[in-house]
């Protein structure tokens, strides 16, 4: 849906330089990452897009935790759960000391009753792969998430396995892929209030806006104060390779506009800081060209 919507929107504005300038300057600082970067930034009132190898299928990592915890909040507005509903984290379900998980620092052997409110705060907002992984099973597996972002008309994204199936090696990661199209549909819809209840989409934005992660991502560059409701995604590095660093969001502008922002930077040589500030200096470029500010940042 979305992936149609950019590429015509991007033709309709061939002849607006600085659209096009975005996207030149998005590949200049693309080349700072050492690996392969896409990138998605939308006006999610106006439909203005620009798309940077907006097509091409990256690692989610943890950025999958915010379409799981949609098909969650999904089926408590439809009753089939409820936000104070207990749900058993069995030893089955803790994941190993490699992976995030405050859960398992507090509760190393499971056996433990948590709301479906704390499931979804603590794999928002902390990034606790533990929680996302009982909260997967709880809307049904990763079938049943994909098949509610096919509803909300989401192709370009794909939920395959949990986070502990990551266990098997590098190369399971990319099962669970976004486009950068794909990531920013998502963010359109959740924006525009569709496939959620308000009640719902009010509190996933809350537990967004209070992600803990990622500080220096989207929001590194921004003005003080910018409201970014954002989930991150972060692989391992190994051997010097990294091969996911994520983020995508929603980020307020002054007038109350929202830039639906998606950066996906994988399979790079580049240290962390070099990744993270990739992403800020696209993201700063998208509020700076959404802004009608001068666009190019050093």
């Amino acid at each position: 849906m979305l992936r149609s919507l950019l590429l015509t929107t991007f033709l309709l504005q061939a002849g607006r330089p600085a659209s096009i300038d975005l996207r030149a300057q998005i590949e200049r600082i693309a080349r700072d990452a050492q690996g392969s970067v896409g990138a998605a930034i939308l006006v999610v009132e106006t439909g203005e897009a620009v798309s940077f190898h907006g097509d091409r299928r990256f690692p989610m990592q943890s950025v999958y935790k915010f379409p799981i915890a949609m098909a969650v909040l999904h089926d408590v507005d439809a009753g089939r759960a409820s936000l104070d509903q207990k749900v058993r984290v069995e030893p089955g379900d803790v994941l190993p000391p490699a992976f995030h998980s405050p859960i398992r620092n507090r509760y190393p052997r499971g056996n433990v009753d948590i709301s479906v409110r704390e499931l979804l705060r603590l794999a928002v907002e902390e990034s606790d792969g533990t929680a996302s992984d009982v909260l997967l099973r709880l809307a049904g597996g990763p079938e049943r998430v994909t098949h509610y972002l096919r509803e909300l008309g989401v192709n370009g994204m794909m939920v395959a396995t949990p986070e502990k199936a990551m266990e098997r090696g590098p190369q399971v990661q990319y099962r669970n892929w976004s486009t950068p199209d794909g990531a920013v549909a998502l963010l359109r819809v959740f924006q525009e209030g569709h496939g959620l209840a308000a009640s719902s989409r009010q509190l996933l934005m809350g537990y967004m806006t209070g992600t803990s992660t990622g500080p220096q991502r989207l929001k590194g560059l921004l003005p003080e104060g910018t409201v970014v409701a954002h989930k991150t995604g972060t692989s391992g590095t190994s051997h010097g390779l990294t091969r996911a660093t994520n983020d995508v969001g929603l980020i307020t502008l002054p007038d109350g506009r929202h830039l639906a922002v998606a950066v996906f930077v994988a399979d790079s040589k580049a240290d962390e800081s070099t990744r993270d500030r990739v992403i800020a200096r696209i993201s700063r470029a998208g509020w700076n060209w959404s802004t009608n500010a001068p666009l190019h940042l050093r």
